[in-house]
């Protein structure tokens, strides 16, 4: 009996490959978006629906369901079936940050309730601060908030959000700057502030930023990231002289976790395929996204060395979400 199991065994490896090549969506795949329309998550989660339709002719609808920092959304995906037929879009903030910051309010076990298929997307973050700052460049500001120690101002969307988490992993990255913090309800409100000069500093994706700062409103400091964005390929590189500040805001694909494994290898190719089509270039481009592309494996092990990040940032800190 145990030879005859050994000799079934490639056998029903062979067969549990061919399923993943040859499992194909009989219905309608619907992706669940914690975000309003018109935003990043929603951005993508479009761009890929559109292209799978024209590439397979399968279809997919993107289901908005927002509140809760995203989380209704994800709420929703880890109660539904594992078919293969509900999916949705997790951001940094949610299954990076969140996790690691103390305080942090999430109703799921994110780990437990849901798996990663892909990571779609992600987008560069950018410094912008107020025009009359007395710093042009990234040297120049450092060495005005060590000399203005507790003088210098940073705006946030909230207590324990990315864009405090960045402000405070540039602090300690350029030598532990006393910055202080100015909490606000949203992005447009913190920008709005900047742009008016009442705070000095903020860090946001750059697609969010480009306009206020191409309107003369604002200026972008530097992008954080290894290489200029299509978008703005003219904006300095924060990591030039602060190497670790390199934060991508990424955008990815989820599902529940009792989503087999051989469909969320089919999701995977399908969802990477339809991101990384040449035909999605410029459009990925005037949003300043690009394309990620890290199947389930390579998507996890990004997770969980970006909570390892983001966990540090907060320690050092001392950060708490609301």
């Amino acid at each position: 009996m145990f030879r005859r199991s050994l000799l079934a065994a490639p056998l029903v490896l062979a067969a549990a490959s061919a399923r993943a090549q040859q499992w194909v969506p009989k219905q309608p795949i619907k992706i669940l978006v914690g975000y309003a329309p018109g935003g990043t998550a929603d951005m993508a989660a479009r761009i890929a629906a559109e292209t799978i339709q024209r590439q397979h002719g399968y279809t997919v609808i993107v289901d908005n369901k927002t509140g809760a920092g995203g989380f209704i959304a994800l709420k929703a995906l880890a109660q539904a079936p594992g078919d293969g037929y509900t999916v949705g879009i997790g951001i940094m903030g949610q299954l990076a940050v969140g996790p690691v910051v103390p305080g942090s309010q999430i109703p799921l076990d994110l780990d437990k309730e849901l798996t990663p298929i892909c990571n779609l997307v992600g987008v560069p973050m950018a410094l912008i601060v107020r025009m009359d700052a007395p710093f042009k460049t990234i040297p120049e500001f450092v060495a005005y908030a060590k000399a203005n120690p507790g003088k210098v101002s940073y705006a946030s969307t909230g207590l324990g959000s990315t864009n405090q988490l960045g402000a405070e992993f540039l602090a300690a990255e350029a030598g532990g700057l006393k910055l202080i913090h100015v909490p606000y309800r949203g992005g447009a409100p913190a920008i709005a502030d900047v742009a008016a000069g009442n705070v000095d500093v903020f860090f946001g994706n750059v697609s969010e930023l480009i306009g206020q700062a191409r309107g003369g409103k604002v200026r972008i400091l530097a992008l954080a990231a290894t290489k200029p964005t299509p978008l703005a390929p003219e904006l300095p590189l924060l990591t030039k002289d602060i190497p670790a500040l390199d934060i991508n805001n990424w955008f990815g694909l989820m599902g529940p976790a009792a989503l087999p494994t051989d469909i969320k290898a089919a999701l995977a190719k399908i969802f990477i395929d339809a991101i990384s089509d040449p035909k999605n270039t410029e459009t990925l481009a005037k949003q300043g996204l690009e394309p990620i592309g890290q199947g389930p494996d390579a998507f996890a092990a990004y997770i969980a060395k970006d909570r390892e990040r983001w966990a540090k940032v907060a320690k050092q800190g001392n950060v708490r979400a609301q």
